[in-house]
């Protein structure tokens, strides 16, 4: 598969700006690499430009293991240190000058945190990527997914990245159901909720609310390994930075993640693959794509 035209050609005159801000809500006490490695992959999917918003105590922990090149933005924290509903005044006056939210990966699953996730999803409208524990955050909390409109008309780009536990667990049912019915759920929550939805597993489908349907086929067994689903997240917001639309950012970045996943297989074997290898492979990965 080939990635669209805008991703791979960049004018002479275009800045860090011109490729998005990424604002990634992420990390608590015990997940503070899953806020590095959402980072780092949307630096290396093309990103201009990466903030992480991150609880305060874990400023300088995480300024010692992020890329140089990420940026950070402190925040109120809870007891456990997590984010906190303290922080949501900063938080949303420090997003009128980014492009893409990603919420969820390591944040926890503190009330305060939680809370925080929904005041969020229902508060600010630029397009959001929703992985995690941001997911976790709306189970028994789905509706406030369709209040999102900036106009009549003008729907927010939402993407969800579940994997079959999570999905199982937004729509109360078993995993088993719905790995029985990946194809149909996928459709009919896209379209109930009005989000873009990439239900993750084999063959990651990716679904949105017009009734676009893509099936994966890249990716291995290897993957399934802790993080890998953050890279992902961090994937799909770059893309959103760049200007694909939330199918096609969703769609493009399930592609590429599998592919850095399959290269990265072929030299570190499936057993010993971890996130960071997927990282290191998105380049190679966009050569093939180019």
């Amino acid at each position: 598969m080939r990635l669209p035209a805008r991703l791979l050609q960049r004018r002479p005159d275009t800045h860090k700006g011109s490729f998005g801000h990424i604002f990634i809500l992420a990390g608590s006490a015990r997940f503070s690499g899953a806020a590095t490695l959402a980072a780092e992959a949307a630096m290396r999917a093309g990103a201009g430009l990466v903030t992480l918003g991150i609880p305060e105590d874990l400023n300088y922990a995480v300024i010692k293991i992020k890329p140089k090149e990420v940026m950070t933005l402190p925040l109120p924290q809870t007891n456990d240190i997590g984010l906190g509903s303290a922080g949501l005044p900063k938080i949303k006056e420090f997003v009128k000058r980014i492009d893409v939210i990603a919420i969820g990966p390591g944040l926890g699953r503190n009330k305060s945190t939680q809370s925080l996730i929904r005041k969020l999803i229902t508060g600010i409208h630029q397009p959001m990527v929703i992985d995690a524990d941001g997911l976790g955050a709306l189970v028994g909390y789905l509706k406030i997914l369709l209040g999102g409109t900036r106009s009549p008309g003008h729907q927010v780009t939402r993407i969800l990245t579940p994997h079959p536990g999570e999905m199982a667990r937004l729509l109360g049912i078993s995993v088993k159901a719905v790995q029985a019915r990946r194809k149909e759920i996928a459709r009919k929550f896209a379209k109930d909720y009005q989000v873009t939805l990439a239900l993750k597993g084999h063959n990651t489908i990716v679904a949105d609310a017009a009734g676009n349907l893509y099936i994966n086929k890249t990716g291995n067994p290897g993957m399934a390994t802790a993080g890998s689903g953050d890279v992902l997240t961090g994937i799909i917001a770059a893309f959103l930075g760049q200007g694909l639309d939330g199918f096609s950012a969703a769609k493009y970045g399930a592609y590429l993640h599998g592919l850095s996943g399959d290269l990265a297989a072929k030299e570190k074997t499936q057993i010993s693959l971890i996130a960071s290898d997927i990282i290191a492979k998105i380049p190679e990965a966009i050569k093939k794509c180019s």
